[in-house]
């Protein structure tokens, strides 16, 4: 009997060490909770493309791919989210270091860290010139070029930012402020307004390219697989009438519809030309 109780037990603690990183791996993955246009997934080195589907997830090491009409907002565990925008390459967990979170190669992203108030929530994003370190905070993150030219913009919180290929002091910014890591150069605050102008020119791009994304898809959780809506469905109400300027319902065609209202020829609501006179008689 004791010896069963034994083995009862290391059976279960076996299973437990097998089950936890099963349980670890599902947690660390991002989930796409938005799409709209080309997304894809690469997951290993075949680079081949896996088009991403509403609620699909990507895992830790493997690269998300935007088109240029490309738009996804994805959610991790602890429910920090991320955008990534069109034209942009972003490993998710490239290093699975600590905080580790995103590493962008080309393009734009915006970033929402969740945190309990007062507990910081560490996390990196890294671009092929920057290391950036937030501890609960929302920012954006532009690479501009292939040599990585770095924008990062805070909107909320405190962001550290480290120059990866000079070196030099650190940078801190706070909510409005932003800075520029230039490859060639060392890393320098932006002084003046300039910070405040970059950040503001940031958040209206990403805010306006989210706008025109979702607005195209026809609402805000996108279609899946980033597909566009049907004609006649959800996400034909509200946009603008097509080149005829007929608008679907005839109102200012040239025949002027079933009203006759300002038509040349009237429709039908014109009373017929009088008889010519006499009548029939001759």
């Amino acid at each position: 009997m004791f010896k069963r109780a034994v083995y009862t037990l290391l059976l279960a603690a076996a299973l437990g060490v097998c089950l936890s990183p099963a349980r670890a791996q599902s947690t660390s993955k991002a989930t796409a909770i938005q799409l709209v246009g080309n997304v894809a997934v690469i997951k290993d080195a075949s680079q081949y493309r896996t088009a991403l589907f509403h609620g699909n997830q990507v895992s830790p090491g493997q690269l998300i791919v935007t088109g240029s009409d490309g738009y996804a907002k994805f959610q991790v565990a602890d429910g920090s989210t991320f955008e990534v925008f069109p034209d942009s390459q972003v490993t998710f967990r490239s290093t699975m270091g600590v905080g580790d979170l995103l590493n962008v190669m080309i393009g734009k992203i915006k970033v929402w860290i969740q945190h309990a108030p007062g507990i910081p929530n560490p996390n990196n994003v890294t671009t092929p010139s920057a290391l950036i370190s937030v501890r609960g905070t929302i920012f954006m993150v532009d690479v501009k070029d292939a040599d990585g030219t770095t924008d990062v913009a805070v909107d909320e919180g405190i962001v550290d930012v480290r120059h990866l290929l000079r070196g030099g002091p650190v940078v801190r910014l706070i909510q409005g402020q932003a800075t520029t890591v230039d490859p060639r150069n060392p890393l320098v605050g932006l002084g003046g307004n300039r910070g405040a102008i970059l950040q503001r020119g940031l958040r209206a791009a990403t805010d306006m390219i989210r706008d025109v994304m979702l607005q195209r898809n026809g609402g805000p959780t996108g279609t899946p697989g980033g597909g566009a809506p049907a004609p006649g469905a959800q996400g034909d109400k509200g946009k603008p009438t097509d080149n005829t300027g007929t608008g679907g319902t005839g109102t200012g065609s040239p025949t002027g519809g079933s009203g006759g209202s300002g038509s040349p020829t009237g429709g039908s609501g014109t009373p017929p030309p009088p008889p010519p006179p006499g009548g029939g008689g001759e």
